[in-house]
Formats: structure tokens, sequence, C-alpha cells
């Protein structure tokens, strides 16, 4: 059965619910920007250090991860960690 989402919201979903203690509650989608879509996440409370990271180190894995796979498709996109 085919996706009705992004492969980068199904990308960011994947990742941020293999870290937190909460995945049921983590909800991602896709927001149209002016000049490209921003993905947003967020997550449960407690678990939202666990995706920003010591000095913000895991967000930016994620963002890496997430400007690779959009630049792989021709695209750009932006990740915004909601709280």
């Amino acid at each position: 059965m085919a996706s009705s989402t992004s492969p980068l919201v199904d990308l960011v979903a994947l990742v941020a619910r293999a870290l937190v203690d909460h995945p049921d509650r983590v909800v991602v989608r896709e927001v149209a920007g002016d000049r490209f879509p921003r993905i947003e996440l967020t997550v449960a409370r407690e678990d939202i250090g666990k995706v920003i990271g010591k000095d913000g180190r895991t967000a930016q894995s994620i963002r890496t991860l997430l400007s690779a796979a959009a630049s792989k498709s021709g695209r750009r996109a932006h990740l915004d960690i909601l709280d």
C-alpha cells in the first residue's frame, strides 16, 4: 500500500520515533513555506530533550539527514522542532 506522506516526513518520523520514549506521540507534518517546505516535528514534552540532544547535536543530525534526503530529490527542506 502506498504511503500518502512525503518521504521526508517519513524519514523524520522514523528517526524521531527511534529516539523517544513515547513514539506514539510523535507527530510530523509538512507545511508549505515561502521558498521550500518546512517539516514540523512535535514530540511529548518529556521527550523534547532526546530529540534536541546535548548542545543541539541530535537536532542538527536530524536536520543533516533531512537536508541530504531532500537534496537527493533536488529539493530543500527545513526542520522545525515544536514544543
